[in-house]
């Protein structure tokens, strides 16, 4: 009966190990930045920033490249070619 107890609670062990190991797996990969992320860890290494300075810096370095994604208009889609087609004729 020794045996077997060991044996499930190793099991046990086993199974919520990997579990874990697999949920911490998908944590680290979901990771993606942003390029204005990205923009902004490279404008607060070039100013040598570490700490509280540089994460208050790449905060408002994000919000303010997110203000002017939103507020400059992209390019203005093609106007749609007008059909050639004749159009039904009502009886």
């Amino acid at each position: 009966m020794k045996a077997f107890a060991t044996f499930a609670a190793s099991a046990l062990l086993l199974v919520s190990t990997c579990a874990h190991a697999a949920t911490t797996a998908k944590a680290k990969t979901a990771t993606e930045h942003t390029p204005q992320s990205i923009e902004c860890s490279k404008q607060a290494d070039a100013k040598g920033l570490h700490g509280s300075e540089r994460k208050k810096f790449r905060a408002k370095c994000k919000k303010e490249l997110k203000g002017k994604a939103t507020t400059t208009p992209g390019p203005s889609p093609a106007p749609m070619p007008e059909s050639k087609a004749p159009s039904p004729k009502s009886q």
